[in-house]
């Protein structure tokens, strides 16, 4: 009988938690998903952590803040599971990412930090739950991000073409697999902001979550002036290993870029597709100038216009979902971290030293027992 595992999953776009089902026994095998909603309450409520917007960073509301979360993950878990009619005994591991509130990876004492109790959805679910992923690559000297690369690798290498898998979340990384065998180096890092600034924007000017399809953008022009301006961020200029999330891209960064320009709000959209598709394509062409294939997850792949600008930008590459290589790409994240939680009960190392920066391989996730 196959081992079972569940992977939670809420990125830095905030949207909601993906819940998946997979296994792993000869090859990766997503078996069921389900997405629920951040409640937009709590979506606020993080938004305002984070961005230091509405005094939110309190000892007390950050403790409430990972409880909710917990609680949300949990329902999320058992829905999955009620859905398929699966009993909790049929799990062998839940691995949940929890939500990134403050990802700090430089400086004296660097750390990141997730919020959603672990030892809630365990005790909810009655399923033994691995989490906490990232901090023990950050002590072993490494940025605790991004971790996703070492399945990409189990997954979507070729022995015969360079690959690049391509995660357009809300923030934008890049796992970098040269053609060859399990002993060539894998690199990786983010790129930048990848989704977070064209939802912010669309949600200012559309009353809405998301830019649908890219059609906002695809009505107006990007204004090189301002996008030159981005693009001299200091962080596009870092040398890898890096991480960066929304501590960094958020409202104010845009807002600082957008002071004194007045151009319409399909100009400013489209300039910030072209945001996301340079900093993504330079990433490639310069560490992994002759890659053959892009294979694209996340929220981003949805976006009409994105992906257009990138199949321009990147002509020398085939650009497509991960979903031609058997993986829908909404669920490439939260299956990654079902495979993580089976690193973690193995005693198999999770992290890639070649893409965080870590002294050594090391086991991620701490265990929470049903």
């Amino acid at each position: 009988m196959s081992e079972l595992y569940l992977g939670l999953m809420s990125g830095t776009s905030m949207d909601g938690v993906d819940a998946c089902l997979a296994s792993f026994d000869d090859a990766p095998k997503l078996l069921a998903t389900l997405s629920r909603d951040m409640p937009e309450p709590l979506r606020a409520a993080l938004t305002g952590l984070i961005e230091g917007s509405t005094g939110e960073a309190t000892p007390a509301r950050i403790g409430q803040l990972d409880a909710e979360l917990g609680e949300l993950f949990a329902a999320a878990a058992l829905d999955l599971l009620a859905g398929q009619n699966l009993p909790a005994n049929r799990i062998r591991a839940i691995g949940s990412h929890g939500q990134t509130v403050w990802h700090q990876p430089h400086g004296p004492r660097p750390f990141s930090l997730q919020l959603g109790d672990p030892a809630r959805i365990a005790e909810r679910t009655g399923v033994t739950t691995v989490a906490d992923f990232r901090r023990r690559d950050i002590a072993a000297g490494g940025q605790g991000a991004p971790l996703v690369p070492a399945f990409h690798a189990a997954v979507f290498r070729s022995a015969e073409e360079p690959r690049v898998v391509l995660n357009l979340g809300g923030m934008a990384n890049v796992t970098l697999l040269p053609a060859g065998t399990a002993q060539t180096a894998v690199s990786g890092f983010d790129t930048g902001p990848g989704n977070v600034l064209l939802d912010l924007h669309a949600r200012r000017h559309l009353d809405s979550p998301c830019d649908l399809d890219g059609a906002l953008a695809a009505q107006g022009n990007s204004d090189e002036t301002v996008l030159t301006a981005m693009l001299s961020d200091t962080y596009f200029a870092l040398p890898p290993p890096k991480s960066t999330g929304r501590e960094h891209f958020n409202a104010r960064w845009l807002d600082r870029q957008l002071a004194g320009v007045v151009l319409p709000p399909a100009d400013i959209q489209a300039t910030l597709v072209e945001l996301t598709a340079h900093s993504v394509a330079q990433a490639i062409t310069s560490h992994l100038p002759d890659c053959a294939r892009v294979l694209v997850c996340g929220g981003g792949v949805h976006n009409r216009q994105l992906m257009a600008r990138l199949e321009a930008l990147l002509p020398q590459s085939r650009i497509e979902s991960t979903a031609v290589h058997g993986i829908e790409p909404d669920w490439v994240e939260a299956m990654a971290f079902a495979w993580l939680a089976r690193q973690n009960l193995a005693g198999r190392p999770g992290n890639l030293p070649s893409v965080t920066g870590a002294r050594r391989p090391v086991i991620l996730g701490a265990i929470h027992p049903a």
